[in-house]
């Protein structure tokens, strides 16, 4: 639906406000049961200015054409059964006869402490020393646990083999491969795309030196015609994201879960 309900989803406030110390934004102090970890590292983040975007849907589509997402056709998207790994937000603000929309980009947020985690079985979801939510496909058994205790609702589950149906030759070149193809009863979700970071890597360490800021690029921020998704280390405080986490009108979607 297109209601926050009162919740801090998009935050917006005027710039006078702003200037004036009210961003809008209720920083939470949040306890947390588990102990925090140091990433001596890299530590992968995400940044999205909301200002840029304007509801393109670029990102989904390159998303789409990275990540071998299938396509489902109407029906299933009407059912639910959605497999894009980003989903673009929608809210109105204004009038009620001429309303303004306001548009968010959601896509697995990486969560420090991911409440999807604790809760597989078969440990099918863990957490990477450089700090992504990593999904091994060959452990899921598809209870989709952890599709229910995801706050943001970013996880996709495989009803059926759509590849199978749709990939007959030649249509099966068109495919990434360099991402895994996911199966029947398997779970995904947004990686930021971890291949194009373990080649950037790979490439780095055969020229003996350190990863530059903006050279992992994931596909979504590529073609963003606004610019609007940044991607880059956290601990490197130079990062034009690090730079952003920052920033006093920064906040995290629903930090507060």
């Amino acid at each position: 639906h297109n209601n926050m309900e009162g919740r801090q989803i998009v935050i917006e406030t005027t710039h006078k406000s702003f200037k004036e110390g009210n961003s809008g934004i209720h920083r939470h102090k949040v306890f947390s049961i588990w102990g925090t970890h140091k990433y001596d590292g890299h530590k992968w983040g995400m940044g999205i200015d909301l200002n840029k975007c304007t509801g393109c849907s670029a990102c989904v589509i390159a998303c789409q054409s990275e990540n071998n997402i299938p396509v489902v056709g109407k029906k299933y998207v009407i059912d639910g059964r959605e497999m894009h790994w980003i989903r673009i937000d929608r809210y109105y603000k204004g009038s009620e006869t001429n309303p303004d929309a306001v548009f968010q980009p959601v896509m697995c947020q990486h969560c420090e402490n991911a409440p999807c985690e604790t809760v597989c079985p078969v440990v099918a979801t863990v957490h990477s020393d450089e700090g992504l939510n990593d999904m091994v496909y060959n452990r899921c058994v598809g209870t989709r646990y952890c599709s229910n205790n995801c706050p943001y609702k970013v996880r996709r589950f495989n009803w059926f083999y759509f590849d199978g149906h749709h990939r007959r030759e030649p249509l099966h070149m068109a495919l990434n491969p360099e991402v895994t193809v996911r199966t029947r009863g398997v779970m995904e979700k947004c990686t930021f795309c971890v291949q194009r970071i373990k080649d950037a890597k790979n490439t780095a360490q055969d020229e003996n030196r350190a990863l530059k800021d903006g050279e992992i690029v994931p596909a979504c921020a590529e073609v963003c015609p606004t610019d609007g998704i940044v991607f880059g280390d956290l601990n490197d405080k130079e990062s034009a994201v690090a730079k952003m986490f920052e920033s006093q009108r920064q906040y995290t979607l629903l930090e507060e879960v």
